[in-house]
């Protein structure tokens, strides 16, 4: 959502990262040896196929090209990457429990949406691309290649599928929970897409970000009030 086609650093911050990257998808420290190349191969690999994309377009690059890139063969690459399109949605995976990990971490006391509402709001404060407030050029092109390619935002609905499967498990599991989740995940996706947009077309990030925080800060409160179990 809104989150390039470079190697980022940890997290999402002005400096132009980009949702995940960099990250090797968020692999913790005591993790062995082989995990941490597995997920390695899996960074090294997206980082050599979103430039390729950025490059050339996506439908011009062959999943031939990018293994030869990477220097793998095409079977080892489609053992790491199911489809074409996961080459790029990799950036987003450690994205797909996010709000189920806000939710779980809250303070006591704090209730979900607002939870929910404070992470998303410090998104926008410091430009994490997920949030779509985020004006490097890399990001910019990286939300053009995704938001611009029919089948990269098909294959983005399963992630956002998984977010929400994540989230209502987070919170209770039951129908309201799910419909709640659907509702919360559909709040965060767009608002991050207004943002791009405006960015995109040209206002800069300081132009945007007081509206954003204010159509954030409305969009919780109505969550709020349609969702009281929540708030």
């Amino acid at each position: 959502m809104a989150e390039t086609g470079a190697r980022g650093a940890e997290g999402a911050k002005s400096d132009g990262s980009v949702p995940g990257a960099g990250r090797a998808g968020g692999a913790p420290g005591g993790m062995g040896l082989r995990e941490r190349k597995k997920l390695r191969m899996y960074q090294d690999v997206s980082d050599v196929a979103v430039a390729l994309f950025l490059e050339k377009g996506f439908e011009k690059v062959s999943v031939a090209e990018v293994a030869a890139a990477a220097e793998i063969s095409k079977p080892t690459l489609f053992r790491y990457f199911p489809t074409k399109e996961d080459l790029v949605l990799h950036r987003f995976a450690d994205h797909e429990t996010e709000a189920a990990r806000v939710v779980g971490a809250r303070a006591e006391g704090q209730s979900p949406i607002d939870a929910l509402r404070l992470h998303f709001l410090a998104g926008v404060v410091s430009g994490d691309p997920v949030t779509g407030l985020n004006g490097n050029p890399h990001v910019l092109a990286f939300h053009r290649l995704l938001y611009g390619t029919p089948s990269l935002v098909a294959r983005l609905h399963g992630y956002l599928e998984r977010s929400e499967e994540a989230l209502a498990a987070a919170l209770g599991g039951d129908l309201e929970a799910r419909l709640a989740a659907g509702q919360i995940v559909a709040v965060q996706r767009i608002l991050a897409l207004e943002n791009w947009r405006r960015i995109a077309a040209g206002e800069s990030v300081e132009a945007v970000r007081e509206d954003a925080l204010a159509a954030a800060e409305s969009a919780f409160a109505r969550l709020g009030k349609g969702l009281p179990r929540y708030a």
